[in-house]
């Protein structure tokens, strides 16, 4: 025994497999363990396992701190793409103006990737809707080149293909003489001068087939 009152050899080897078993519960993620600081004030192991103690406890703050930033990005993220989610949706606003009847209003520059999104979420309400008719008005477009024109021909026979009508509404002089000198191939496409005159014809050709239970 030591002057202290405890066998120096046995308590280091004690307190050393302590030390190995809390670090190796560190090292596998556990930062909950603590080393026992009840040791006399000339123990050559005690600032050590305090040392310990203090790292354990610096890590496990971090964790949570790393946890909470983790938390604050997913939700930031969910709400960046929740918001992209309401931007495209008002980019691209499909309303049912009349039983069986969409439309698809335009306003803006048509690119690729709003064209593919427009063309998905037509068809997608298409179908969910069993929709008869489809009007892609292009009343807020003032020009239209090649690409644009074929980015519209290609979502027409798309609906085309769904066993829905699709027409383009809101031609303006500009876009038809644009379309003649381009010579875009426009077999199969309706077109009207607005969306009103879409309605007016359309409408009761609709009404009419409804009341007869016809369908497409």
């Amino acid at each position: 025994m030591s002057e202290s009152g405890f066998n120096v050899s046995e308590d280091l080897a004690d307190h050393i497999a302590n030390m190995l078993l809390v670090l190796s519960d560190v090292s596998e993620g556990n930062l909950e363990v603590r080393l026992d600081l009840n040791l006399p004030d000339e123990h050559p192991l005690g600032a050590l396992s305090e040392g310990i103690n203090q790292m354990t406890h610096a890590l496990a703050v971090e964790r949570q701190d790393a946890m909470r930033l983790q938390r604050e990005l997913e939700e930031k993220l969910a709400l960046i793409e929740k918001q992209r989610v309401a931007m495209r949706e008002l980019a691209t606003p499909i309303i049912e103006v009349w039983a069986g009847v969409l439309c698809l209003p335009v306003v803006g520059v048509v690119d690729t990737v709003r064209s593919t999104e427009m063309t998905d979420s037509l068809l997608q309400a298409v179908v969910a809707k069993s929709i008869d008719c489809t009007i892609i008005d292009i009343t807020g477009i003032d020009v239209m080149d090649t690409r644009t024109a074929d980015h519209f021909l290609r979502m027409s026979r798309a609906v085309h293909l769904l066993g829905a009508k699709c027409m383009l509404s809101g031609v303006n002089p500009n876009i038809a003489q644009t379309m003649v000198h381009m010579g875009v191939d426009m077999v199969g496409i309706e077109f009207h001068r607005s969306l009103r005159d879409a309605l007016k014809l359309h409408l009761p050709i609709i009404e009419r087939a409804r009341r007869a239970g016809l369908r497409k």
